[in-house]
């Protein structure tokens, strides 16, 4: 069920989104580059999530359809951010938008992706009036600190080679950086417009929290194992020095001498890293048992969140967006 939902909400998102994509000049220097990444395609997970949990609370699909809009550009715009400053190479399958075009000028469209992703917001007025629609920007408000704080300890600890990390320290960094935008903040707003406001939107949180770290966790994984079309540069996690949990339990597990040789590493620009150095980190990995000790935090992650899914749904009437809801836990943990 959910690769077809992922389908069918994703082709009415992006043909929405389209209307927001502006076809007028300076097209080669900002609005060819604002609409790349959209245009690229993408799983849609996080805009189906709102508009599936707000028709599960018995929404017409139309009342989500704007702010899942603006969900999608907002991620598109802090995409090009983050590739900017992991200095990542590929996105969905192709260069990055710096790589193809500088970083002053992809700076400039991801800034002008994320002042787009405002108006959705605004138009919202029209369809959910004005209570429902404040209530949502501040919701987005609340998101925004929350992902910009998770993002800053994941560059902190990259720029100080900070190595003294439990799996805790990257758990909260999660929870902020990628959950937020990912699952609590699309499930909260979903609630929010199918409720009208009559829910404790907390009550949401357990669940999307586990929701969004299994899905990254799983992502982090696939940036090791993944074959075929992965869409992004594998091994680009310790190309770039990220403290996932596998690079964690590395500097845990790993004698004084490969600690030592491990940190240096870690310590050097992108540019200055060989490829016979990510292979040897690599293989240092698959010595402590580092990808299958994430595979089991994964897979414990999700078990929980399918039992706090059942707990939190028991109200709700049976509904084809409540089903993709609950089975969205198998999904994260099972693609590849």
């Amino acid at each position: 069920m959910v690769p077809d939902i992922l389908r069918e909400y994703g082709e009415l998102i992006r043909a929405a989104v389209r209307n927001y994509l502006p076809a007028r000049e300076p097209r080669r220097y900002l609005y060819d580059l604002v609409a790349d990444y959209p245009e690229r395609g993408g799983k849609m997970m996080r805009p189906s999530l709102c508009i599936a949990t707000a028709r599960a609370f018995g929404a017409r699909l139309e009342e989500a359809l704007l702010t899942a809009v603006s969900i999608e550009l907002l991620h598109n715009a802090l995409l090009i951010h983050d590739d900017i400053q992991d200095e990542s190479e590929e996105r969905r399958g192709r260069p990055t938008l710096h790589v193809l075009h500088g970083v002053p000028l992809a700076l400039n469209a991801g800034d002008m992706l994320s002042l787009m992703s405002l108006k959705p917001l605004i138009q919202n007025r029209e369809l959910i009036g004005d209570h429902l629609t404040l209530r949502i920007i501040e919701e987005t408000e609340r998101m925004a600190h929350e992902c910009a704080e998770g993002q800053a300890l994941e560059l902190g600890w990259r720029r100080d080679n900070t190595s003294a990390l439990e799996d805790e320290d990257y758990l909260e960094m999660v929870l902020k950086k990628t959950c937020w935008l990912a699952t609590i903040y699309p499930i909260r707003v979903g609630a929010l417009i199918g409720s009208r406001d009559s829910v404790n939107l907390d009550d949401f949180g357990p669940f999307a929290f586990l929701l969004g770290a299994t899905f990254q966790i799983q992502d982090d994984l696939l940036n090791l194992v993944a074959e075929g079309s992965y869409g992004k540069e594998l091994n680009g996690d310790i190309w770039e020095g990220k403290r996932t949990l596998m690079l964690i339990r590395l500097f845990r597990e790993a004698d004084v001498d490969e600690r030592s040789q491990l940190s240096h590493l870690m310590s050097l620009a992108r540019d200055q890293r060989r490829l016979c150095d990510i292979v040897w980190t690599r293989k240092l990995m698959d010595k402590y048992g580092c990808v299958e000790y994430a595979r089991r935090i994964a897979h414990g992650l999700a078990g929980a969140a399918q039992q706090e899914f059942v707990g939190l749904s028991a109200g709700l009437p049976d509904s084809r967006d409540k089903r993709f809801l609950e089975e969205m836990v198998t999904w994260v943990i099972e693609r590849t």
